[in-house]
C-alpha cells in the first residue's frame, strides 16, 4: 500500500504561506532532509497553486540545484484542479472527484509527498488520507497570514519522531492516531 506524506513548513503561531521567513533559518543539516524527503517520494501531489508556482521556479534551477532539482523536475506531479487545462511539468491533473482519485492513488505502492498545497493539504486531511505528517516548526511567530489549518479541522494525531536543527527549527513527524 502506498503512502501519503505531507511536508510543511510552520511558524510557532501556526502560518505556513509565503515561508519567506524560514530563510535565516534553513541550513545543510535541513537541505539534506528535504533531499530525503524527495528521494523517497514517488511523485508529488499538488494544489494547484502550488503548482503553478513551482512549476515557474524549477525548471529554470535544474542547473544549480543538482541531484535534487534533476529529481523534482523529472517526477511525477498529480494536480488538484478544476481550473487547469493543459498539463505541463510532467504532471496529470485529477479528474473527478479528489478524495476518490487520491484514495485511488494510494492503493498503489507509490509514495505520494504533499508540499505547501494548503487547500489541498486541509483537503486531504478532511479525508483522512494523509499518512504523516512531518511538519518544520520554525521560532518565528510573523502574526498573520493563511494558517496551515482551517478552522473545523479536527484530527489526533500521534508523535512519530522528531529532531531539532541547529538553528532551532524543531522536524516534528505525526501519524493519525
Amino acid at each position: 500500500m502506498g503512502k501519503i506524506v505531507a511536508v510543511e513548513y510552520v511558524t510557532l503561531d501556526g502560518v505556513f504561506e509565503e515561508p519567506i521567513w524560514s530563510g535565516p533559518y534553513f541550513n545543510d543539516e535541513l537541505g539534506r532532509w528535504q533531499v530525503d524527503n524527495l528521494r523517497e517520494a514517488d511523485a508529488l501531489l499538488l494544489g494547484r497553486t502550488t503548482y503553478e508556482g513551482l512549476k515557474e521556479v524549477w525548471p529554470r534551477m535544474a542547473a544549480e540545484t543538482g541531484e535534487f532539482g534533476a529529481k523534482m523536475n523529472g517526477m511525477p506531479k498529480h494536480v488538484a484542479t478544476t481550473t487547469l487545462t493543459e498539463p505541463e511539468w510532467n504532471a496529470t491533473f485529477i479528474e473527478g472527484d479528489v478524495a476518490e482519485a487520491v484514495a485511488k492513488l494510494r492503493t498503489g505502492s507509490e509514495t505520494l509527498m504533499v508540499n505547501g498545497s494548503g487547500s489541498l493539504f486541509n483537503y486531504l486531511t478532511r479525508h483522512k488520507l494523509i499518512d504523516e505528517y512531518r511538519l518544520m516548526i520554525y521560532p518565528v511567530v510573523v502574526g498573520g497570514g493563511r494558517p496551515l489549518w482551517e478552522p473545523g479541522i479536527e484530527i489526533a494525531l500521534a508523535h512519530n519522531g522528531s529532531w531539532r536543527s541547529a538553528t532551532g527549527v524543531e522536524v516534528i513527524s505525526y501519524v493519525p492516531a
